[in-house]
């Protein structure tokens, strides 16, 4: 691979997305898919493997979500860039996606279209954001000053990043011990962070947190569906 050969990764938990991206970007002149992944977890892992110049990045998938697994790359492989790539022009996915670290955000049914400007632009360590989403990013930043409150609540940026990976997965539907597997956690300390969680939060249910975890973007509705069908 040429020095002027972009090496990509793309992240989505839908195979047929993911494949149809694959095939778009082998045939574009200059850039080369390396790796791809169906998780965030798995994103992280071939992200730092791959170390590749972008990673197109699902904001919404299963077991780690499209920002944290951003926010994972960039603290460990800084030079790495990554587009967030979403079915939603939402001003939460779109903001926090950014904040983790992303350069560009792009909506999936632009995807095909734009794709390979995008890659192009945040190679060149330039932002690139679908037009639809500027409007998002410019209100953001005029009303950054005004404090986010959530029924008197902390919101999710207060808490730790492993936290963040726990609440989702119990809003995913996973048990204190599936957790721990994943995680390579003991039982004792998933449930020291739920406890935590809660605490923060002041939500004592799992039906409370799985809809905090959805309203602050952790998790989709889609996801907890595909998982049990």
């Amino acid at each position: 691979m040429n020095k002027e050969t972009i090496s990509i990764i793309i992240a989505d938990d839908h195979q047929m997305l993911r494949e149809g991206l694959m095939s778009l970007l082998e045939k574009q002149p200059g850039m080369k898919p390396v790796a791809e992944a169906e998780d965030g977890r798995s994103t992280v892992k071939q992200a730092l493997k791959f170390k590749p110049d972008v990673v197109v990045m699902d904001v919404s998938m299963p077991d780690m979500n499209g920002i944290e697994a951003t926010r994972q790359i960039k603290k460990e492989a800084p030079e790495v860039k990554v587009i967030g790539l979403s079915m939603h022009a939402d001003k939460r996915f779109v903001t926090e996606m950014l904040k983790a670290g992303a350069s560009g955000y792009l909506l999936k049914h632009c995807a095909f279209e734009e794709l390979g400007l995008a890659i192009k632009s945040v190679a060149q360590n330039r932002i690139y954001l679908s037009s639809e989403i500027t409007g998002i990013v410019i209100d953001d930043y005029i009303h950054s000053t005004a404090p986010k409150v959530i029924k008197g609540m902390v919101t999710h940026s207060e808490l730790s990043s492993r936290e963040k990976e726990v609440l989702q997965m119990l809003a995913e539907g996973k048990n204190t011990k599936e957790i721990a597997g994943t995680l390579n956690l003991s039982v004792k300390t998933v449930e020291t962070h739920r406890h935590n969680i809660m605490e923060k939060l002041n939500l004592y249910s799992l039906a409370e947190l799985t809809k905090y975890a959805i309203a602050e973007g952790l998790t989709t509705l889609e996801n907890d569906m595909c998982r049990h069908r």
